[in-house]
């Protein structure tokens, strides 16, 4: 399979260059200070390192939430009718400034830019593949005619930017969980148990001690208990069982189609005979990025109403999955495959490979409808949109009226895929939805103080 980030980078060289004009004179760059066009094609390279670098989805969505916080935080700065997060979101204090407010040696486009890609490789394994990225994204600028002396400068308060995000984001317990110990199997019946073909351990068990953006807890969202755990035929954990396994056993090709276009599986493991390698997939959260990016090209939104698209998508992401591994873990519910197999038909394989980490809720339908919620917030109800994302991994185009109607196919398509129960779907669904009305609570991103 070619690699997703050397692709990513002949279109950011391709895009750059287009249109180079050189000689423009140089009182003119400030014509393109509104082109949203170098923040698609930063988002683009970094989710191409985040599927390169198989990032699980949790912490996909960190690396989301503090680049497009940076580059919204420049923004803002310039951009009179949009709010700062700073005081919004949990303990981020205001961003430093531009050395000179009236300064015009500072492009705030450029600074976003750098501030996003200056992030996101502290981030990341792969920094120079951001590097080589973000170079070329700069050369586009002096293309299209902004002086050495305005390049150089908007670099630098980027940098002062990421310098101070990532300095917020170090106080976010992440490092501490990733010293804590590893999740200890229970032994008790219908407790998770590591799945086909990889037999991997679960992922990130200690996500909910990661410090939420706007929830005042990983546990603030908690849904409702799953079914309680039985194997006798009347129940109703067997009743949900059944139905996996059964649409499993003959599945529509519609159905098929909606579980691979939303399959988002990172952890992809290919077996052939004593060969295991990994096919590299968009994370669930890179999917609802890419959605905030199609949506954002479609209104011909500028660059400041973009990064707000990108910003708000991304904390919606971030407590999704804060709230949903919390759930998870306390859960720590048996897959349908390992309780199919047990107990209704030891050779039934669901259509999806079964993620490492337990069961209830089902993290795509918390986040999917959570980023739904935002978006909706931003661009209305009944945003129709053609959903391109998976073109790039030989999946056709998906067509959505709304962004709800996108996020009910993303959460539906867990049951399609065998890898969920019906209760883990529906209950997720209520959990990301409380995720989203709670984070359009607290979050302004119009200010009405100011004026056009």
């Amino acid at each position: 399979m070619k690699s997703l980030v050397s692709i990513g980078f002949f279109f950011i060289a391709l895009n750059c260059c287009a249109q180079p004009s050189p000689a423009a004179p140089q009182e003119q760059w400030k014509r393109w200070e509104r082109d949203a066009n170098p923040l698609y094609r930063a988002e683009q390279a970094l989710t191409g390192v985040i599927v390169h670098d198989i990032f699980p989805p949790t912490v996909a969505s960190r690396i989301y939430v503090y680049a497009s916080i940076a580059a919204y935080e420049v923004l803002v700065q310039d951009a009179k009718e949009y709010a700062s997060l700073a005081g919004q979101i949990r303990s981020l204090q205001a961003v430093p400034t531009a050395t000179a407010r009236a300064d015009k040696s500072v492009s705030y486009s450029l600074a976003a830019v750098a501030a996003f890609v200056e992030t996101a490789k502290k981030l990341v394994f792969s920094e120079q593949a951001l590097e080589d990225s973000v170079r070329v994204i700069y050369a586009g600028y002096a293309a299209k005619g902004y002086p050495p002396e305005v390049i150089d400068s908007s670099k630098a308060f980027g940098k002062r930017v990421a310098d101070f995000i990532l300095s917020w984001a170090a106080k976010d317990r992440y490092k501490e969980t990733r010293a804590m110990k590893r999740y200890s199997l229970k032994k008790t019946p219908g407790a998770w148990i590591p799945t086909p073909p990889g037999y991997m351990a679960a992922v990130d068990p200690h996500w909910n001690k990661i410090r939420t953006m706007v929830l005042d807890s990983a546990s603030q969202c908690k849904p409702v208990p799953p079914p309680t755990f039985s194997t006798d035929k009347t129940s109703e954990f067997y009743k949900q069982a059944k139905e996996v396994y059964d649409i499993g056993k003959n599945p529509t090709a519609e159905q098929r189609a909606i579980a691979s276009f939303w399959d988002c599986n990172p952890f992809f493991l290919n077996i052939q005979g004593h060969l295991n390698f990994a096919t590299k997939k968009l994370s669930p959260g890179g999917h609802w990025m890419s959605v905030a990016g199609i949506t954002a090209r479609k209104v011909g939104a500028d660059m400041v109403r973009a990064s707000a698209g990108y910003a708000l998508t991304a904390l919606a992401l971030f407590d999704g999955f804060i709230s949903c591994w919390d759930e998870k873990y306390r859960s720590q519910l048996v897959r349908p495959e390992s309780y199919i197999n047990a107990t209704i038909d030891e050779e039934w394989k669901p259509i999806l490979q079964t993620p490492p980490f337990p069961e209830y809720p089902s993290g795509h339908s918390v986040i999917s409808t959570a980023a739904a919620a935002a978006l909706t917030s931003l661009f209305g109800d009944n945003f129709g949109f053609d959903d391109t994302t998976e073109t790039e991994y030989g999946l056709p185009i998906r067509k959505f009226p709304s962004f709800n109607a996108a996020a009910q196919e993303a959460a539906v398509s867990r049951l399609y895929g065998g890898i969920h129960y019906r209760a883990a779907i529906e209950n997720g669904q209520q959990q990301g939805k409380r995720v989203g009305e709670l984070l359009l609570a607290k979050i302004r991103l119009k200010n009405p103080s100011r004026t056009n």
